[in-house]
């Protein structure tokens, strides 16, 4: 059986983990000067690189020629060819613990924990213990788990992983080094698609990259695993393939209806909602790209300095499109629409008729036809 796409270019060193260039700093210097902690937090979004870095930092503990090469352990990385370091990347180490919270999140699970913690490393120096989803361990047992993580053995490392940190006790959190790993831009995400995709021969469109890009939401896993479900769908992945597999259409569609909204052209904007309806396309997901498309030209519109932060998602023949329709939009039509678009998506979440709802907000914005 053919290895997970994502999987197979999981970053093995953190020159390859792209995105979280201070994170990366952070933890680098801390490798090099031998001041890694003992506690870590990683939180933000799924598929950010949180477990992959929590295996790196497992790596670079017990990576055998940073044990013996003073001037290989300043680069600060792990060398990913002695045993430790392919043990770890195939997932068959004694000494990385990986846990799943979300199915041992229980104060039993987290006794056995503190009872196998004592003993030593089978083969490296340091026992890791990576518990992911760690918001979903039960009040007893977070409380059971303070004081390991206040005062582990000293072969001992916890990296915790969570998508939702808030939901962790504060008395855990303060005892961590936390991390944020942010949502990735769509332009890296992309880039690497790119890279990818030319490795594995997959011919496709640069439109589609950068519509799967958008559609795994900062998420490179996300954006990975879509890229191999087109991929095996025909030779070379056109952008409208690509549409009809993930449900989802492409910035420029969204853009022509923005456009057409914006020139008040009712009767096309109902022309063009009848054509994306007829082809299948997702009008619940058009909505809500529509909705983040016209916060972003109202914000360029009101503070055009804004645009780098604003074109971090965007092409630059996107960003320009978008900033040239935002420079003649009027800020209370844009005020309004948007606000009609938040009611209509809601609405149209749990209606059987899912265009309804956003043709009436159109209308009611652009005038009867």
């Amino acid at each position: 059986m053919a290895i997970a796409l994502y999987r197979k270019y999981r970053p093995r060193s953190f020159k390859d983990l792209a995105g979280h260039d201070m994170n990366v700093e952070i933890l680098q210097n801390a490798a090099k000067s031998g001041q890694l902690g003992q506690a870590y937090l990683f939180y933000g979004p799924r598929g950010t690189g949180k477990t992959t870095s929590a295996r790196l930092i497992a790596k670079l503990l017990n990576c055998e020629r940073r044990a013996t090469d003073a001037k290989f352990r300043a680069l600060g990385e792990p060398c990913n060819e002695c045993a430790a370091c392919k043990e770890i990347d195939a997932g068959t180490s004694f000494d990385v613990i990986e846990i799943d919270a979300a199915s041992n999140r229980g104060i039993d699970e987290i006794r056995n924990l503190r009872e196998n913690i004592k003993t030593a490393a089978v083969s490296g120096r340091h026992k890791v213990y990576i518990i992911d989803e760690a918001h979903m361990l039960t009040g007893a047992a977070a409380n059971a788990l303070l004081k390991t993580l206040e005062e582990p053995p000293a072969h001992a490392v916890f990296i915790l992983a969570t998508t939702e940190a808030e939901k962790l006790p504060a008395t855990v959190t303060s005892r961590t080094q936390r991390f944020l790993f942010r949502k990735l831009p769509k332009t890296v995400i992309a880039t690497r698609l790119t890279e990818i995709a030319k490795t594995e021969k997959i011919a496709i469109e640069s439109a589609a990259i950068e519509l799967l890009a958008a559609a795994g939401e900062g998420s490179f896993r996300d954006a990975i695993s879509l890229l191999e479900q087109v991929s095996a769908f025909e030779d070379k992945v056109t952008l409208e393939s690509a549409e009809r597999l993930i449900g989802r259409v492409g910035l420029a569609r969204v853009a022509k209806l923005a456009g057409l909204a914006l020139a008040r052209d009712t009767k096309g904007i109902l022309a063009y909602l009848e054509e994306l309806n007829t082809d299948g396309q997702n009008l619940v997901q058009i909505t809500r790209d529509l909705i983040h498309y016209f916060r972003k030209a109202l914000t360029l519109r009101l503070n055009p300095a804004l645009e780098k932060s604003v074109g971090l998602e965007l092409t630059e023949d996107e960003l320009a499109s978008l900033a040239e329709l935002a420079r003649g939009a009027d800020p209370a039509f844009l005020t309004g629409l948007i606000r009609d678009l938040i009611r209509a998506y809601g609405e149209m979440r749990y209606s059987p008729f899912a265009i309804v709802p956003l043709q009436i907000a159109l209308i009611e914005n652009t005038g009867k036809p």
